[in-house]
């Protein structure tokens, strides 16, 4: 096969932009002065939508390049993050009801709503710098490295013409733009990729082959307790952090679901993304593998693990069909930049400005959101060239060690103020910035890590494995949380009413039992048993 793309390969990608472009046209020529119709799409969206743009926002970048790449690089116990389906269906069941009745479009206002200001202050900053650390940069990242490998240019131009593409049509047609093109970039993005898997599979000579070739051990993400690497147990719990933190409590993959029109139609959602969610296993990291066996054999040539999918792409796939397969990288790229973007833009506009400018008017606000998208856009590019430095071929190992840093005091703080009435404002702020302080001298400590004198305390910090620095780190801000607020008084129960297990009236909970059906239930537990047999099989 050749190794660029042919005319036909750009009568696909032209058809696939013009249809996308289409439906942005579509939605920008909408009214969109109200704010909740530009952030929240109307709050009128259907579980398909639902399930497919939580799908979407999430499918990108760091599982196009970064989960491939772990496939061809002999990190398969980072499959664990890709299994976190039920962690998704525990977003419906457990965490959305509280979130759809207290009417909030963001998760720090929700926090305000629960504990203080200051706690939205917090977590409205601490997430747009979270967002540059991993979602923006690494989508940039990536970005870089596919488009430079489909379009033969430089590493830097793949990375701005991802900003290019995508800031358009999300600065100016805001989440109902950012949900409908999902929808579609998500049905793209399978079908391109599941073709891949197919004939990768059929140019491996089949998956017996290729588990013969690379060894029953190498499929095996279950590592001893004493693995220098991947370690188990802290594999288990710091990935159970993350995933908390990530489906549970982030604005990006939350906002999705905040578009629904009610609770069933959210929590249906949640169950369809979840089913959608364990695909990557079979779109992704299996063609990673493949890449890895055609590369030993001599038949496929890439230098680093992050190359290999979209080598594998332009080596195996015909002409039409690798333009496909280029349009739903590219959507992918995409998808989970316009979804950052816009949650970036919410975060910005809705919980800080909003707050120093109470006066603003809807009109501003969309304006103010449209400027804090650019800005955010900017702060990743800069960031790019770390990444480069801490990624070492590797991109989704780089992004599960930042977020096993960002995660732990966001994820103590949720749980504990959902599940206990005790939790005050003063021990989620305690350990909102204790934690952020840590955080930051981890990751500070693991840039310079080289320049630290090998028998210091402070290199044995940044040396620590980052599963086991995560699952330390998330006790001590529980301790944190729940010690100050045992030191200091108790809340207002008053001020708490419904918005935790403690405090809802007999009409939520019965208002809560009468949004599912034994089908719902049904089908959560199809998504958990796939989870459970995924994980024996590849032990």
């Amino acid at each position: 096969m050749s190794n660029s793309l042919a005319t036909l390969d750009w009568i696909v990608i032209a058809g696939y932009f013009l249809l996308l472009l289409g439906i942005a046209a579509w939605v920008i020529l909408q009214k969109q002065e109200n704010s909740e119709d530009y952030f929240l799409a109307g709050r009128n969206m259907g579980w398909f939508v639902v399930g497919a743009s939580i799908f979407a926002s999430n499918i990108g970048s760091e599982h196009v390049v970064g989960l491939a790449g772990s496939g061809a690089g002999d990190k398969f116990p980072l499959l664990i993050y890709e299994l976190h389906a039920w962690v998704v269906v525990l977003l419906g069941w457990l965490f959305l009801p509280f979130y759809v009745r207290s009417g909030v479009f963001t998760m720090p206002e929700f926090l305000e709503k629960r504990f203080n200001p200051r706690a939205r202050w917090f977590l409205s900053l601490f997430s747009l710098a979270a967002y540059v650390l991993t979602k923006v940069s690494v989508t940039l990242y990536a970005g870089g490295i596919v488009i430079s490998t489909l379009l033969d240019i430089s590493f830097m131009q793949g990375a701005l013409a991802t900003v290019i593409l995508t800031g358009i049509y999300t600065v100016l047609g805001g989440m109902r733009a950012v949900v409908y093109t999902e929808t579609l970039q998500a049905m793209i993005l399978v079908i391109g990729a599941a073709t891949l898997t197919f004939l990768g599979l059929n140019a491996a000579g089949g998956w017996g082959s290729i588990v013969e070739e690379v060894g029953p051990q190498y499929m095996d993400m279950w590592r001893s307790s004493n693995d220098p690497e991947f370690p188990w147990h802290w594999l288990v719990l710091s990935s159970t952090i993350v995933g908390i933190w990530y489906w549970c409590t982030d604005q990006v993959i939350v906002q999705r679901v905040l578009t629904a029109k009610n609770i069933k139609e959210g929590r249906r959602g949640t169950i369809f993304g979840a089913f959608l969610k364990l695909m990557p296993v079979f779109l992704f990291l299996i063609p990673g593998v493949i890449a890895l066996v055609l590369k030993q054999r001599g038949e496929l040539a890439w230098d680093t693990p992050d190359q290999a999918f979209p080598a594998l792409m332009m080596q195996i796939l015909p002409a039409g069909l690798r333009g496909l397969v280029a349009a739903g990288l590219m959507a992918a790229l995409m998808s989970s930049l316009a979804s950052v973007f816009n949650s970036c833009s919410t975060l910005f506009t809705v919980d800080i400005y909003k707050k120093i400018r109470p006066e603003t008017t809807e009109k501003q606000m969309v304006q103010v959101g449209r400027i804090a998208t650019t800005v955010v856009v900017l702060l990743g590019i800069l960031w790019v060239p770390i990444i480069e430095q801490l990624a070492g071929g590797s991109l989704y190992n780089y992004l599960q060690n930042v977020q096993s840093y960002i995660a732990p005091p966001i994820t103590a703080v949720f749980l504990l103020g959902i599940f206990s009435s005790r939790i005050n404002s003063n021990g989620a702020l305690v350990t909102l910035f204790s934690g952020l302080a840590i955080a930051a001298v981890r990751l500070i400590l693991e840039v310079f890590k080289g320049s630290l004198n090998p028998d210091s305390f402070l290199f044995t910090i940044a040396d620590m494995n980052f599963l086991k620095f995560s699952s330390f780190f998330f006790l001590y801000c529980v301790a944190a949380a729940v010690v100050v607020s045992l030191l200091t008084a108790k809340p207002i129960k008053a001020n708490l009413a419904g918005l935790t297990f403690g405090t809802l009236s007999e009409e939520q909970k019965e208002s809560n039992r009468s949004s599912y059906t034994w089908i719902d239930i049904v089908a959560s537990l199809f998504v958990v048993s796939i989870v459970v047999f995924i994980m024996i099989y590849f032990s």
